[in-house]
């Protein structure tokens, strides 16, 4: 029986990444000889094992046939006779093909380290087209090691397994998965790109592929249309380490824009009505986690009006608050205004100025959350205890007070 380290953690170790969690495969063995050493079977459908101290995983080596469409379409085989070679063989890329020995000893027998020294994303064989899983890992793996792309003759064959329909059988649960992982890597950006470039995002996101070609307003880079910008959004909040729901909310906040008639550009008037249904639609075929969607629908719909937040009344800015729930939820409310921040910064490129500019709104609005927070709704309550009608009215209107003294007399004096 032989034992290799194989995967992600070897692939890390050699470029001098931190290890997570390590992956083994064992060669020679039966399940009756793990069983044997103190190992716990775990797996379904195949023989995976737990050590008995680490509590890691070990795979007995095996070989896979493609049986179905989709990525649950296989059946797997295990044998002592299984090699390690033919073990790797099933692997997606050559950099995750690379197995290392109890003594160190690497084995790579389909060049991985030479392609991690080129920087590639290069399928191992043919049987890569037949997981269209392999298509969202790529792309996340792209988001990951910004340094490296896809082989050409890789890039060929995702193409050809859109082309095929193979992207059509990923279940929903699978692609968020995907998805929600590629984001909170270090370039989200990325994934997006190599997923546009074979196809792919037409397939599982056709929201958002659309936003490609249509032009931003004019306040924003002449040269960023809406994709752009959207992935300018995304990678600001990636660099500021926002939580998946923000993130998520920046890939969204335009998604409306992608409907706007070619004969109303660049201006979008009523794209964030447009675009909360589109996340909406998105986000129940996905089946995305009600967190996330909501605030991306908050962020959307909202994000212009949080834009023009120091030329708002007081009136407005409370029922804001109010129909934000933000009174409730005032941190929810807060990663509203950090999705909207990153729209702000996502307008060009460094050279504009704007990651450096200042982004007053956030500071204001929060300041005056504070202040309608801070009002004793109890209170005020007991004061009309006698006419319950017109609490929720009252209540209002002290928050909107609270609020006014923090806006400035020119906005009060609007009609």
């Amino acid at each position: 029986m032989r034992i290799y380290t194989v995967g992600g953690a070897v692939r890390d170790e050699l470029l001098g990444l931190p290890v997570k969690d390590r992956d083994y495969v064992v060669v020679g063995a039966t399940p009756e000889d793990m069983l044997r050493r103190g190992f716990r079977p775990v797996g379904k459908d195949f023989p995976v094992f737990l050590h008995p101290d680490t509590q890691e995983e070990y795979a007995l080596a095996r070989t896979e046939r493609k049986t179905a469409p989709g990525y649950r379409g296989f059946v797997f085989h295990t044998a002592p006779d299984v090699t390690l070679e033919q073990d790797l063989v099933r692997r997606d890329l050559t950099i995750n093909a690379i197995a290392k020995a109890e003594d160190g000893t690497l084995s790579d027998p389909f060049g991985g380290l030479a392609d991690i020294e080129k920087r590639v994303f290069r399928h191992v064989s043919d049987a890569f087209k037949e997981d269209p899983v392999r298509i969202l890992r790529l792309a996340r793996f792209a988001a990951r090691f910004s340094g490296f792309a896809p082989a050409p003759e890789t890039l060929a064959l995702m193409r050809q397994m859109v082309a095929g329909g193979e992207v059509d059988a990923l279940v929903p649960e699978r692609v968020w998965q995907e998805l929600a992982r590629g984001l909170m890597e270090a370039r989200p950006s990325r994934m997006l790109a190599v997923l546009r470039d074979c196809g792919a995002l037409a397939r599982v996101m056709p929201e958002l592929d659309a936003l490609w070609g249509v032009p931003q307003p004019p306040l924003h880079h002449p040269e960023v249309d809406t994709g752009a910008h959207m992935m300018l959004v995304l990678d600001y909040a990636a660099e500021r380490g926002f939580a998946l729901a923000v993130r998520f909310a920046s890939l969204m906040h335009d998604l409306g824009k992608g409907l706007t008639p070619p004969e109303r550009w660049p201006s979008h008037h009523g794209h964030e009505g447009a675009g909360v249904k589109l996340i909406e639609q998105l986000c129940q075929r996905l089946k995305v986690p009600n967190d996330c969607r909501d605030l991306a629908v908050m962020t959307a719909r909202e994000h212009g009006n949080i834009g023009r937040a120091l030329s708002l009344r007081a009136n407005t800015i409370v029922t804001l608050f109010e129909r934000c729930d933000g009174l409730r939820k005032p941190v929810r409310f807060e990663q509203m205004l950090l999705a909207t921040e990153c729209d702000f910064r996502g307008r060009g490129g460094a050279a504009d100025g704007l990651r450096d500019k200042p982004f007053p709104q956030a500071p204001y609005l929060l300041s005056a959350l504070a202040a309608a927070r801070a009002v004793n709704a109890g209170e005020v309550a007991q004061r009309y205890a006698a006419q319950p009608a017109k609490i929720a009215e009252a209540v209002h209107a002290a928050r909107v007070k609270a609020v006014r003294a923090l806006v400035p007399t020119a906005v009060e004096e609007q009609p």
